[in-house]
């Protein structure tokens, strides 16, 4: 494994190209505005839409590190459309923890679902998605996350190393509060190369082909015993065909 502790960040320019050549890219937070056409005004009024996510539910390690929000939408071209609310749904052998069961999770806030910024976030995404594979709609799921320290240790992928299942992901880092740990690791599916690294530039993301890759944080605690922290994080996924669920193709 390469050790890689500072993001190996790729220009604007070059992200399909390293998409494609290298399975992944990290860009920066003015390169991710770029590529969603977003002001750094609009992550700033984003921000607070991580303050009220509730518990996850769902932790089969009994857990109350997690916090969480999801929603769902289709982006075809220039059209994007929310989606009713429905279950995160993923197959075992893409989740060995919590594969094969429905996982309903409290909605978006409907502010920030129906921000024009958002959807403009999306179609980015959706076009980045359409220059790995090809133009065509993009089921999408995304997922705010908050993991804290109230545990003593919290952890952002309790699965561990995992694919998700999808064509792309793209695990944006919103914020980093007192806290250590949260490295970031990205490896070959069928080999042994990999990198790591540490996100810490708010609104700075990490894209991957989900086919190509396995990818986890690794655990976050605090820097002062005294202090809480926590890890805030976005996670996008685009799928080709439709949503995953348990007859999905």
């Amino acid at each position: 494994m390469k050790t890689t502790l500072s993001p190996p960040l790729t220009s604007f320019a070059r992200l399909d190209a390293s998409l494609a050549n290298a399975a992944f890219a990290v860009i920066d937070a003015k390169s991710f505005g770029t590529l969603g056409n977003t002001a750094p005004e609009v992550f700033a009024r984003w921000t607070k839409f991580w303050d009220d996510l509730p518990h996850d539910e769902h932790l089969l390690d009994l857990g109350r590190y997690r916090r969480r929000r999801h929603g769902c939408f289709v982006v075809e071209g220039d059209d994007v459309r929310a989606v009713p609310h429905r279950a995160h749904w993923q197959p075992i052998e893409y989740n060995a923890l919590h594969g094969g069961i429905e996982r309903w999770f409290e909605p978006l806030d409907a502010r920030f679902a129906a921000d024009p910024g958002w959807f403009a976030l999306l179609r980015g995404l959706a076009r980045t998605a359409s220059n790995l594979r090809s133009p065509q709609p993009w089921f999408v799921e995304a997922h705010q996350f908050r993991i804290d320290t109230s545990d003593g240790i919290g952890r952002p992928t309790p699965e561990g190393a995992h694919r998700d299942g999808v064509d792309l992901v793209a695990v944006v880092l919103v914020a980093r509060q007192a806290i250590k740990g949260g490295e970031t690791r990205v490896f070959d599916a069928h080999g042994t190369q990999g990198v790591r690294f540490t996100l810490q530039e708010p609104w700075s993301a990490l894209l991957l082909d989900d086919e190509r890759v396995v990818h986890e944080s690794t655990p976050i605690q605090r820097l002062d015993p005294d202090v809480p922290g926590h890890r805030d994080s976005l996670v996008i996924t685009l799928r080709r065909g439709d949503f995953q669920g348990p007859d999905a193709t």
